[in-house]
């Protein structure tokens, strides 16, 4: 097609197909909770626009800075041009250098102290960050359209604060998760013991419900093998956890584990793995019975 000769044609089969995201950079909302400024980024699909009527789904995403070096508006834009997602919004919360005492686990910090304001990040994320989405953009009200995610130590975060409130967030998504989260150093008698997330769900008495759990790890996460099983602790702890989660009858539909062959711990793996968890949490992968 000449474009000169018929510019139009031309700029709608350019652009036609594209569908990628509106990104508001939202900069400096300050905290009373966590004392600090808080920046994160609201990715909008692209007919948010002038479907005024329509309420849409909700990502939340721990280490959001990370998001950008994952290719993640690309990857918005392809599922969208591809119908393999329906249109949701995403919000990628920045953390910055109290990132180590803020992500962590509700209960208690680990043995070193790192995680002692998780309290604090997860009173932020329910008392302030909820309330101002809810008052500013057009988010559905249930949790089964409603997602928290996380990379690494923030991948711990979002497990953790999925867990505590199923009533919110109906599925958790875990890239790389810091699940070696410990209240002790590793002992050479039981290495594996003393992590705190898998007691918090041993010891849980709620119950799963319709909550659904996605994890990945990469092969070469990590070079560390504390228990000598031939096996590295990232994916040793990861698939502990699933145990525990299966150990309280969450049955194999609701968890996805995404193992990356010599995928490693950086954006650029969980970039490549982001695909996969956008469709089985918001494109119906669910209704498929994988493990």
């Amino acid at each position: 097609m000449n474009f000169w000769s018929q510019p139009i044609q031309s700029l709608r089969a350019i652009f036609g197909s594209r569908k990628p995201p509106r990104v508001l950079k939202i900069r400096g909302l300050y905290s009373p909770i966590l004392e600090r400024d808080v920046d994160f980024d609201v990715y909008l699909p692209p007919d948010y626009r002038y479907k005024k009527m329509t309420f849409y789904p909700l990502l939340v995403v721990n280490d959001g800075q990370d998001l950008p070096r994952a290719d993640y508006e690309n990857t918005l834009e392809w599922l969208w041009r591809e119908k393999r997602v329906p249109s949701f919004v995403t919000v990628g919360i920045y953390a910055n250098s109290e990132r180590i005492k803020e992500y962590g686990t509700t209960r208690q910090a680990d043995y070193k102290g790192r995680g002692r304001r998780a309290p604090q990040y997860n009173a932020f994320i329910f008392n302030e960050l909820m309330p101002y989405l809810y008052g500013r953009f057009r988010l559905t009200g249930t949790s089964e359209e409603r997602a928290i995610a996380g990379f690494s130590l923030g991948g711990l975060s979002a497990f953790d604060i999925g867990w505590g409130s199923p009533e919110t967030f109906g599925t958790v998504g875990v890239f790389s998760g810091a699940l070696w989260w410990r209240w002790s150093k590793v002992k050479d008698e039981d290495p594996d013991a003393d992590r705190i997330m898998h007691d918090i769900v041993q010891k849980s008495e709620r119950e799963i419900g319709d909550q659904y759990f996605w994890f990945q790890t990469g092969t070469l996460d990590e070079p560390d093998d504390r228990n000598n099983n031939g096996v590295i602790d990232a994916i040793d702890d990861t698939l502990d956890l699933i145990r525990e989660l299966k150990n309280k009858d969450c049955h194999d539909g609701a968890i996805r584990y995404l193992e990356i062959e010599n995928g490693t711990h950086d954006p650029q793996t969980w970039g490549s793995a982001m695909p996969d968890f956008l469709i089985w949490t918001f494109g119906g992968g669910k209704n498929f019975e994988e493990s």
